[in-house]
């Protein structure tokens, strides 16, 4: 059914992290893969309208055009009339052929659906999870409790989530990963990294990520201990110069980081590029690394869409964020066992990517 449709528009309501954001890519592409000439555009409502990720997932390769909306609007008696507008002006402005709701629960992109089919008389597929909600679409997929149970699924990984609403129209994940392409300015940032650091060429770096820098995320940062191990072995082992990133406000930890290693380890270079690169530019800085290593945070992500051979670190378990694919490695490292970390990097090393 979806082949007949040339200019779709998918309706998301989650935060506005990267890997929030990215983890739908993988069902852009089975879209792609269905559809080939058909223009994707996306919807975000998110309490974060104005969250650098936007910025990247505008020049996504998969999508035509990338949208927000406050989703504070749809819950304020004050502002819920800016919010049908905004809706309004996106869609009159996209001209969508079809609408997909991806989401099973709330009510603000079901609103955005209903002002699509109501007044634009645009076909929308939704999700039924509880009846009648079904009903506000023109076709509705089945409730996420009978998707799980159709693919003998216990735990519902975020990515496959997307598939709930596409099990309708047939589509299936099968083994789709997610994925992301380098804009200019991120090629333009990767071919300068060494040379700006001093670095010959060829010289392989580590890109590694502590990240967690926010309050909230703080609990997720695994500890420097085993950042050390990693970044200690990965040079002595293959030479591997390590090169911290992070946002800006996360420059503090890497600096304690640099300090604490470098007063154990002088002989080993170590830079912090944390805070000196644009969104666009952090997906350049990750594909100039051999390995990558992260906490569980955006850069993870970006690593796995560009299919760099990557080790997430996780201080809990957390299946539902996990991505499996021979270029990734989810460890639980609380405690952590090194000398099964010094074998995934082993692994990581060898393998040949692109």
């Amino acid at each position: 059914m979806i082949e007949k449709f040339k200019n779709i528009l998918l309706l998301k309501s989650h935060s506005a992290g990267i890997g929030d954001i990215l983890r739908s890519s993988a069902a852009w592409k089975a879209i792609k893969n269905k559809s080939p000439d058909a223009n994707l555009h996306l919807l975000f409502i998110t309490n974060h309208p104005g969250y650098p990720s936007k910025e990247l997932m505008k020049k996504h390769h998969l999508l035509s055009s990338f949208h927000t909306i406050n989703k504070e609007y749809f819950n304020s008696v004050k502002d819920f009339k800016k919010a049908i507008k905004l809706a309004d002006e996106i869609i009159s402005d996209v001209k969508p052929d079809f609408i997909i709701d991806f989401e099973p629960y709330g009510l603000e992109t079901t609103i955005v659906s209903l002002i699509g089919r109501l007044k634009y008389k645009i076909p929308t597929l939704g999700i039924n999870e509880v009846f009648p909600r079904g009903l506000l679409y023109t076709y509705h997929a089945d409730s996420v409790k009978k998707f799980m149970k159709k693919h003998n699924m216990s735990v519902l990984n975020y990515t496959d989530r997307d598939f709930v609403v596409l099990n309708r129209l047939s589509i299936e994940r099968g083994n789709i990963q997610i994925e992301i392409k380098e804009t200019e300015e991120a090629i333009k940032f990767r071919e300068n990294l060494r040379k700006s650091l001093g670095l010959s060429e060829n010289q392989e770096i580590l890109i590694a990520n502590i990240g967690c820098g926010t309050e909230d995320a703080i609990p997720k940062r695994p500890d420097f201990s085993i950042y050390e191990f990693l970044i200690l072995k990965a040079y002595e082992k293959y030479g591997l110069i390590p090169v911290l990133i992070g946002a800006k406000f996360e420059k503090d930890i890497n600096q304690d980081f640099i300090k604490k290693f470098s007063l154990k380890h002088k002989e080993i270079p170590i830079f912090d590029i944390a805070g000196e690169t644009t969104i666009t530019e952090s997906v350049g800085a990750i594909n100039a690394g051999r390995i990558v290593i992260s906490s569980d945070s955006g850069p993870y992500h970006i690593a796995v869409a560009l299919k760099k051979p990557n080790l997430a670190l996780f201080n809990f378990e957390n299946t539902p964020h996990y991505h499996h694919n021979p270029w990734t490695i989810c460890r639980l490292v609380n405690p952590p066992d090194f000398s099964q970390l010094e074998k995934d990097l082993d692994y990581l090393y060898g393998l040949k990517m692109g």
